[in-house]
């Protein structure tokens, strides 16, 4: 017989009845009943129930033993009496009778109680993660995510890519996000840095011929977390292809991650090909570049009719350049008025002056506003957003981003407080059409608004024709449930197209040729047509698991101030480590302003 174990906590049915066994795993729970112990025996694999009589000699360490103890039990299987089977595990219909039991490692008193269904401090998770892990909860989902990413890499291969392995030292680059550096031993005073992105490596890729490659690449970016991003380090499903349109990327990207939901999900997937929202669209109606389309809102202009309303409030506003932007939402006639008030109140405090609102109630509009429109008015704003009796329609006024953001927040807010989200589903869309440049707020000069390596629509003759905040980018974001997994672009990939695109936004051609020197030279001998994306891993199992925390499917995550409190990282070093680097930590009172 094994040393350890002849089954795992999962195998055992009622056909091995009879049979001798031998388990080991972790003291789950310890149930006394009547003298007789019976135990929860854990594994990666699952849960058996172990009995053991007082008769035996081990009954009294395996009474004082705590939870999360290790043992090996060698026992005989017998069938559950009817009353106590358990349908809810796999092995609820028998049990293993202890003859033999060996405590391979005592625990001490847990400072997590795993078999409880609350969370506790995240602080304190953090620190005993590898106790955290135990729980099913969350042992399941690091499960799920080895598999989702075992599938990923099957499905790309399927489409034809290769994996290819990028560098993890690197040089710094301008990705948005602050580099990790890591100081050089050999060459004192020079730096490395971790990759925020294998951008400009999988684009090398491509000027060399690979054609297809895709990589499961971890990312590090010294950035703030949320809910949806973890600091420090990441990982996505990068990909890169040659000679291809946007379309062919958004084929090949619908195709693994449609199948990918619908493998590991039983939620309805959106059908193939997503719809597509052009960038200007989406933030006109959903206030947002990563709408969550599970909410039936749609928001629209009516800025024109308010411009010559008699609400002069908004009149007034309209003509000094403002907008106004209104929310339909269908059958909340009879929500009380402290309803209204308090989503009045969250707009201001989004910083909105206040949040108009219109009731159709039967053949009667009523409402704050009502009085300072006409009934063509009234019935212009029931055409334009479908309001029929029971339907109220919200407005809000001012510069056009920051209604739209306010707009965008209160959609979502009136979706999760009327329950309007359907959580059964999950519903995806590219967003496209990105704008290439925009004005800079602080000095209305040209500037980059997404990426600076995209590929204008048009090309040249848009670059030297149209007015720059007019040009259209090659630029795609792909977005479910309200989370981006990621943005993409086709390439810019002509040198000459590169400088007159950094020329607009007021970068002369030796700013390309001394931060970009590795990208323009290999452009320079011929690069193709190519396109990619990168799909963020740790977002997509976060949605898949059902979580609201990407923490909750990261084996070892950072909490929010981007600290390991299990492994004390970062920490400080040795006086010697530090001189071998050429390094000296200045004092607080000479530490330059951040």
């Amino acid at each position: 017989m094994h040393l350890y174990r002849t089954h795992t906590c999962n195998q055992l049915r009622a056909s091995d009845a009879g049979a001798t066994a031998k388990l080991s795993g972790w003291i789950f729970r310890v149930r006394d009943h009547g003298g007789i112990l019976f135990i929860d025996l854990r594994d990666h694999y699952g849960m058996t129930q172990v009995v053991v009589h007082p008769s035996r000699s081990f009954f009294e360490a395996l009474s004082k033993a705590k939870l999360e103890t290790v043992i090996t039990v060698v026992g005989e299987v017998t069938r559950r009496e009817p009353s106590t089977v358990n349908p809810e595990l796999p092995t609820g219909e028998v049990e293993l009778v202890a003859n033999e039991c060996i405590i391979e490692a005592a625990s001490e008193q847990t400072p997590l109680y795993l078999p409880g269904d609350e969370d506790g401090a995240e602080d304190l998770r953090l620190k005993y993660r590898f106790l955290d892990l135990r729980r099913d909860r969350i042992h399941k989902n690091i499960v799920l995510r080895s598999k989702i990413i075992s599938y990923l890499r099957k499905a790309m291969e399927a489409q034809g890519f290769n994996e290819y392995q990028t560098p993890i030292l690197t040089c710094s680059s301008p990705e948005g996000a602050r580099d990790y550096l890591v100081p050089s031993r050999v060459h004192h005073g020079k730096f490395y840095a971790l990759p925020q992105a294998p951008q400009l490596f999988k684009q090398l890729l491509m000027v060399a011929g690979f054609d297809r490659y895709f990589q499961i690449a971890p990312c590090f970016r010294d950035e703030d977390a949320r809910a949806d991003r973890s600091p420090g380090e990441f990982y996505q499903l990068d990909m890169e292809m040659s000679f291809v349109t946007q379309e062919d990327v958004f084929a090949v990207v619908e195709e693994v991650i449609s199948k990918t939901f619908k493998t590991f999900s039983k939620k309805q997937v959106d059908a193939t090909p997503w719809v597509r929202i052009p960038y200007r669209e989406s933030m006109l109606k959903y206030g947002s570049d990563k709408p969550d389309l599970r909410i039936p809102i749609e928001m629209f202009d009516c800025s024109e009719l308010f411009k010559s309303s008699g609400f002069n409030a908004f009149a007034a506003a309209v003509k000094a350049g403002s907008v106004v932007r209104a929310i339909p939402v269908k059958g909340i006639k009879d929500k009380p008025r402290s309803f209204f008030d308090k989503l009045g109140d969250h707009a201001k405090s989004l910083g909105s002056k206040g949040l108009a609102y219109l009731v159709w109630d039967g053949d009667a509009v009523k409402g704050p506003i009502q009085k300072f429109l006409t009934p063509d008015e009234l019935a212009e704003l029931a055409r334009m957003g479908g309001a029929t009796d029971g339907d109220v329609i919200f407005f809000l006024c001012d510069e056009a981003e920051k209604a739209a953001k306010m707009g965008g927040d209160i959609r979502v807010k009136l979706g999760r407080d009327l329950e309007l989200i359907d959580k059964s589903v999950f519903r995806f869309c590219w967003i496209v059409d990105f704008p290439m440049f925009e004005k800079d707020p602080e000095t209305g000069a040209t500037a980059f608004s997404h990426n600076p390596f995209s590929m204008p629509q048009g090309g040249m003759d848009a670059l030297l024709n149209k007015d720059p905040l007019d040009i259209l980018a090659f630029q795609y974001d792909v977005v479910c449930n309200g989370i981006e997994l990621s943005s993409g672009a086709i390439r810019n990939h002509l040198p000459e197209i590169m400088y007159k695109a950094f020329e607009l936004a007021g970068y002369g051609p030796e700013v390309v040729e001394e931060k970009f020197s590795c990208l323009l030279n290999a452009f320079k001998y011929g690069a193709p047509p190519h396109g990619g994306i990168a799909p963020g891993v740790d977002r997509m199992v976060m949605l898949l698991a059902g979580e609201d925390n990407i923490r909750e499917v990261i084996a070892f995550p950072m909490n929010q101030k981007a600290q390991d409190l299990m492994m004390n990282a970062p920490s400080d070093v040795s006086e010697k480590q530090l001189r071998e680097l050429h390094i000296k930590i200045r004092g607080q009172e000479l530490q330059l302003p951040v």
